[in-house]
């Protein structure tokens, strides 16, 4: 069944950490959005881990105006749902069936990540990030898409 309108694409935390670091990397990152615009979202996890790496209160009123406030204003904010957080226990549940996963020794960083690719599945979104390791693990519990940055263009 095709979807009408634009893909949803929702970026992980590295995509904007990665911007930051060097000029090729912003200029990527901004071509992808500008590109992407019609259907980018922001995952409230997302934006808390920005928050919560923001070094000083003039990083984080920065970030608020210049990164975050654009997503709240167009209403396009991805909360992870009830199904996310479902997920979140059925999947760590199943990698430590079949991983032998230590459930103390979880990054939170991969907990969150689980949350992100389920909100990403419920909204039919795909997940841009260059985390494919874990979202890989995450993926044979349960299907969601995801890219590395920046995907092409040219593929439809």
């Amino acid at each position: 069944m095709a979807v009408a309108g634009p893909r949803k694409f929702v970026l992980d935390t590295n995509c904007f950490v990665d911007a930051s670091r060097t000029d090729a990397e912003a200029t990527a990152f901004s071509e992808f959005c500008t590109w992407a615009a019609p259907g980018l979202y922001l995952s409230t996890v997302v934006a808390a881990e920005l928050r919560a790496g923001a070094g000083s209160t003039k990083d984080r009123r920065t970030l608020e105006r210049q990164v975050l406030s654009p997503y709240m204003r167009r209403g396009r904010l991805v909360n992870p749902s009830s199904h996310a957080w479902d997920a979140l226990g059925t999947t760590l549940a199943a990698l430590v069936e079949s991983e032998g996963l230590v459930l103390r020794e979880v990054r939170r960083s991969f907990v969150f990540d689980i949350l992100i690719a389920r909100s990403c599945r419920d909204i039919g979104a795909i997940l841009v990030s260059r985390n494919s390791a874990d979202l890989s693990r995450i993926a044979k519990v349960f299907a969601f898409d995801f890219v590395a940055p920046y995907p092409s263009r040219s593929g439809g």
